[in-house]
């Protein structure tokens, strides 16, 4: 089996954006399969990647956005799943992990041919990181009840064409191998 890493997705997040509302109550479901990732990942050394939005603020790093998410109204959905000392973190400007960030580059480095995808948003940003991931030959795996969505019916329509057009394996945290 290629070497994994584990990718997750926009969790640093201050939520003071249109759809928030919408979506944080699946945030708060998806925090348990994200935590339970995450440990599972640090624990047998696989590498984990934050790739996360800046937010429009160009001169930001992982440092200050961590900061501001953990000032925010919402640094509860934050703190729990927030980078450790050996988490890597890419910033990204839109949708996929992978448009116009050296994230590619930094798998390759890694040695990385599996991806295992959590974080926010399923119908957005998963789908499309899945769809680039793909498109790459990596293997992807999401981890359904560790992604947030805003709109129930396109997620699950979302996962459903990850796992139909692009190979992926979608399943439980809990039965994700890192």
């Amino acid at each position: 089996m290629p070497e994994t890493a584990l990718i997750v997705i926009d969790m640093i997040n201050t939520y003071e954006h249109d759809d928030a509302e919408l979506l944080l109550p699946s945030v708060s479901e998806a925090l348990t399969g994200i935590g339970n990732l995450l440990g599972a990942a640090r624990e047998r050394k696989v590498p984990v990647v934050y790739v996360n939005d800046n937010f429009g603020l160009w001169r930001s790093h992982h440092g200050e956005i961590l900061e501001a998410a953990l000032a925010g109204p919402h640094a509860d959905l934050v703190e729990p799943v927030r980078p450790d000392e050996e988490s890597l973190f890419v910033v990204k400007a839109r949708h996929s992990v992978f448009y116009e960030t050296p994230l590619a580059y930094l798998l390759g480095r890694l040695g990385v041919g599996r991806l295992v995808l959590c974080g926010q948003v399923t119908e957005q940003c998963v789908l499309y990181s899945a769809l680039d991931a793909h498109v790459r030959h990596l293997d992807v795996t999401v981890a359904r009840d560790a992604v947030a969505h805003i709109h129930r019916d396109l997620a699950d329509a979302a996962l459903r064409m990850m796992e139909v057009n692009m190979a992926a394996e979608v399943r439980d945290a809990a039965d994700v191998r890192l």
